[in-house]
């Protein structure tokens, strides 16, 4: 094995030209070259020693990751193939944003699904590093965090975020064939988190900011997923990430009161900073510039200027307002700066501090069962566009 150190991440598209193995045994350690880039971190930790359980949702919420755990190798369908000559993504009934652009409408049919494929692997790509980052935080958490619950939590989370890398990382190797580098923005939002030596910002950073909004993205691109592979993979990852925010709320909603006022607009602060960064910088641009011949800005521009797009970025919030409300981040002298961002209208969308146990116990659904709920969702969401719109 060969261990090749770097000063950052790859800034190029990586093929894969062999057919993807999933057989460790396959391998032998001339085969396998890993690039790793070196982070340090002034990660403080902390034994429990009284091993005291003492919230029975967060011990509720470690017996489910236990009893639903999911394998990715036999759980879902890889002996399916998605025709390549139909796309990934696409909702008939809503209008697809690209469609103004004259480059766009230029492309054939071929070059349409090209530009399909790249576009959702790099969206796909960036849910593969966020993961990874996932990963990485949550055991971090296992060491730092002060109490025996949410240590035996974050190691149920840790290796969900495992099994997530996994999937994702498949799906892009053996059926796209291809991995985007990470969204600079996005690496810098988790050099921050994973660099933080206090453990509860680690906390807001991932399982308030980044997996709130993760969960909202998962879910728009499973209901737009025309493989089914791809959205029976998607709706396995969001079971997962459902309790991982949860259980983020839950913990953190009674550390907070713990803290001063000053320790607390520090956190809010920092929130409403990763939540500048998620909004206006996590912009994928690298598809549309090679296969729309635009330039990264004028492809970030028509992102950001585009109401269709917009109204995407701003319904991420929708998951994310409410539970920084609830565990007590948005202070007076935040809430103006998320007003000029224009996301605080969703502070008291649902939050996911209320657990839906009913929802959260069912067993795992069938590839079938899924695409019925996704339907019916999706169904449902346009009704309603379609009734505000009237």
């Amino acid at each position: 094995m060969k261990i090749t150190k770097t000063d950052g991440p790859p800034k190029d598209v990586l093929y894969f030209d062999e057919e993807y193995k999933d057989d460790e045994l396959d391998l032998s350690p001339q085969d396998v070259e890993d690039v790793a880039e070196i982070f340090k971190t002034p990660l403080t930790g902390s034994y429990n020693w009284d091993y005291t359980v003492a919230d029975n949702r967060i011990k509720k919420l470690y017996e489910l990751g236990k009893e639903l755990n999911w394998n990715g190798s036999i759980d879902l369908d890889w002996d399916y193939n998605h025709p390549k000559d139909e796309p990934l993504l696409g909702i008939d009934e809503a209008p697809y944003p690209h469609e103004q652009l004259d480059a766009w409408k230029n492309l054939t049919d071929e070059e349409k699904i090209e530009f399909d494929r790249h576009e959702t692997a790099e969206v796909l790509s960036q849910f593969l590093h966020g993961e990874q980052g996932a990963l990485l935080v949550a055991s971090q958490i296992v060491s730092c965090a002060p109490t025996f619950n949410a240590k035996m939590y974050a190691a149920s989370q840790t290796f969900d975020e495992a099994r997530h890398v996994e999937v994702f990382n498949r799906y892009l190797q053996e059926k796209v064939g291809f991995h985007y580098p990470i969204n600079p923005n996005l690496k810098a939002l988790l050099d921050k988190i994973l660099t933080d030596e206090r453990w509860d910002l680690k906390f807001i950073g991932m399982q308030i900011i980044i997996e709130g909004l993760a969960l909202a993205a998962f879910t728009n691109m499973k209901l737009s997923a025309r493989d089914p592979l791809l959205k029976t993979l998607l709706h396995y990852v969001i079971r997962d990430e459902a309790r991982h925010v949860t259980f983020g709320i839950n913990y953190l909603e009674d550390f907070v009161k713990t803290l001063s006022p000053e320790e607390i607009e520090e956190r809010a602060q920092f929130a409403y900073e990763a939540c500048v960064i998620s909004r206006d910088r996590l912009i994928n641009t690298r598809a549309m510039s090679k296969h729309l011949k635009m330039t990264d800005e004028e492809a970030r521009e028509f992102q950001l200027g585009n109401g269709a797009m917009d109204q995407f970025r701003s319904f991420l919030f929708s998951r994310v307002m409410p539970n920084l409300k609830k565990i007590g981040l948005l202070t007076d002298s935040v809430r103006p700066k998320y007003e000029a961002l224009g996301i605080l209208e969703y502070e008291n969308a649902p939050s996911d501090f209320e657990i839906d146990w009913a929802e959260i116990t069912k067993p795992l659904e069938s590839s079938e069962q899924v695409k019925a709920e996704s339907d019916e969702m999706l169904a449902e969401i346009i009704k309603a566009q379609e009734a505000a719109n009237s």
